[in-house]
């Protein structure tokens, strides 16, 4: 059967999409070639015909992940190009997005840091080098965004407040779903409301 010049590149990015989901649930560690293509609808022996080895696939998935992340910034980089927007209100609007119970609950599909984060730390090479280029990405969007709101410092204020994010995130999915797990949501969320004046 002949395929169309599209097939091995169409392929190739489904197999990136199911490793991206599984890596945001297992971990690198836990992550297993043979699921990522079943999850894909593929066989384990095509592997090889699209990645050298597990590592480039986990590197390339990271990639996938920050970009399925600036894909849920988008309000907020049209208001960032806007000088007359309500940065905001643009504002606002994403970290409620970020700190809600269907972020948390979907960690197949939410950012990669609070899933990823502490997996990270014993990590190297290519991976880690795009996963800490996808967190200064991140870091400075937030950046820009304190220096329109008149913040002093905004590079740590941006660190600060990535840091609450990432971490009410984890901690919620850490405790599980229930009383304590929305109260450190909505807590985290309200200080950062409060503190930065949205």
């Amino acid at each position: 059967m002949r395929y169309s010049d599209q097939h091995k590149p169409q392929t190739r990015s489904r197999i990136v999409t199911a490793a991206a989901r599984q890596l945001r649930i297992k971990g690198p560690d836990q992550l297993g070639v043979a699921a990522v293509m079943a999850d894909a609808g593929l066989t384990h022996g095509g592997f090889y015909a699209h990645f050298g080895s597990k590592d480039d696939l986990i590197a390339e998935a990271v990639d996938a992940m920050f970009d399925d992340a600036r894909r849920q910034t988008r309000a907020l980089d049209d208001a960032l190009a806007d000088e007359t927007a309500d940065l905001g209100a643009a504002f606002r609007a994403y970290l409620t997005s970020y700190l809600s119970p269907e972020h948390r609950d979907q960690p197949e599909r939410g950012c990669p840091l609070p899933a990823l984060s502490s997996d990270m730390a014993r990590v190297s090479g290519v991976t880690r080098a795009r996963f800490v280029q996808g967190v200064d990405k991140l870091a400075s969007k937030i950046e820009a965004v304190m220096i329109r709101l008149g913040v002093a410092d905004p590079r740590a204020e941006a660190h600060g407040v990535l840091a609450a994010m990432i971490g009410s995130v984890g901690m919620s999915r850490a405790v599980g779903k229930g009383p304590l797990s929305d109260a450190v949501l909505r807590d985290t969320l309200q200080t950062l409301i409060g503190k930065l004046g949205l």
